[in-house]
């Protein structure tokens, strides 16, 4: 069987800047940050962090539009995803029939299930030394697949459903699959994204490391810093985003719009260390994603960076760009704007590139004041250009090692 060209017909996104892609890029396109002081939120639970700033959703989701019987499996992870995944449902025209018919699969990742269902979860035995008040379904929300779970039940999807928890390369890992599962012709369709929720027992596994922003606690907007010389650490956030996923043979003989093209994706270990990026390792990883898109560095218009504000990440990522690209194709990070959304961070970034594409524009990063040198030697985009986008790579990368690299097309039949 020839291989399937694989195209994008819909997308969904929650993110600090409010439901929906719309929001995101108004947000984005204004400058403006998601970031704010949290302390007064997560004090009541951990005294003694560095780090009190975060990016949390500015409103409250509307969770009572699912349906009861299956929110009651829920927990706010799994409610972020499937409000996500049914905007992108309604955006690529997906019909019932077609969510049921078994060519139609789930790829959704998270870097843990719900985290504030897990505290309500040991809460109770660690004070009480009982279970009798754990409610049965509470497992349901804090399994890792909970998402992907909750979604395929949600929409009644009979297609395979996977659940890749990689922590902060969880939904690019699930676009990429699913990817090859189109390509192969596996199904016809994949809903693919990831999620993540803040809370602040989420920013305490990156204090304890020493990988949290801490130095602009008192001034939040003003971290994190990719690529810049007074950078001192990543900011959480949250959110969820889904991206449709279709063969160009489906979407066409439905006559759905066609908003892209996925060409190329490659994830693979470093074998390095559990907690530091490795550039040797990166590079590997995008040149064997635009190997197996036919492309070489010259054919990429754009380079959407993993980049969160660490001191040793930024430099790696640069160090790996710089030995695959040069200097001559724009860069850029978007977690200046609104945080580390983890999990849900390369869908949402996916996203945001696809319409960069579309509206023949590149935002900056956020809060890149001075490069530092470190992470010289590439093409950093400090403010917004009118360019035109053809093709554009997307990395992601996380603790324990992993590597996933995307490329993504502007669609030409």
């Amino acid at each position: 069987m020839a291989l399937r060209k694989v195209v994008v017909t819909g997308w969904g996104s929650i993110s600090p800047y409010g439901q929906g892609v719309g929001p995101l890029m108004e947000g984005l396109k204004a400058g403006r940050s998601a970031v704010r002081n949290m302390k007064s939120d997560w004090e009541t639970l951990v005294t003694d962090m560095t780090s009190w700033v975060g990016a949390p959703l500015n409103f409250e989701p509307d969770a009572k539009s699912i349906s009861r019987k299956f929110r009651k499996t829920m927990g706010r992870a799994a409610i972020l995803a499937t409000l996500a995944t049914r905007d992108a449902i309604i955006h690529s025209g997906l019909t019932e029939e077609m969510l049921t018919s078994g060519r139609t699969g789930v790829g959704f990742g998270s870097s843990t299930g719900s985290v504030e269902s897990t505290e309500q979860f040991f809460k109770e035995p660690f004070t009480t030394h009982s279970m009798h008040q754990i409610p049965s379904g509470m497992f349901f929300k804090i399994m890792s697949h909970t998402a992907a779970a909750n979604i395929a039940q949600t929409f009644n999807v009979k297609g395979r459903v996977i659940s890749p928890n990689a922590a902060c390369s969880s939904s690019a890992q699930a676009i990429g699959m699913g990817y090859e599962f189109i390509r192969n012709g596996i199904q016809d369709v994949m809903l693919c994204g990831g999620v993540d929720e803040l809370h602040p027992m989420t920013n305490v596994s990156f204090d304890i490391v020493q990988a949290a922003s801490y130095k602009f606690n008192e001034q939040p907007q003003r971290t994190p810093r990719p690529f810049d010389k007074d950078r001192d650490g990543t900011v959480c956030g949250e959110g969820a985003g889904c991206i449709v996923l279709e063969s160009e043979e489906s979407a066409l003989a439905r006559g759905a719009a066609i908003l892209g093209e996925v060409v190329g994706f490659s994830t693979s270990s470093s074998g390095v260390h559990m907690a530091q990026a490795d550039a040797d390792s990166i590079a590997v990883c995008i040149r064997e994603a635009l190997n197996s898109a036919g492309l070489q560095p010259a054919e990429v218009d754009y380079i959407n960076a993993h980049a969160t504000g660490t001191l040793v990440g930024d430099v790696s990522e640069a160090q790996a760009i710089k030995q695959v690209f040069g200097k001559d194709t724009p860069v850029s990070s978007l977690k200046g704007y609104f945080g580390h959304t983890l999990g849900a961070s390369g869908v949402l970034e996916m996203i945001v590139s696809y319409k960069m594409m579309e509206e023949e524009i590149l935002l900056p990063t956020f809060n890149l004041d001075k490069p530092d040198p470190e992470c010289g030697g590439i093409g950093h985009l400090q403010e917004i250009r009118k360019q035109t986008i053809d093709t554009f790579v997307k990395n992601s990368f996380a603790f324990g090692g992993i590597n996933t690299v995307l490329i993504g097309k502007r669609y030409a039949r």
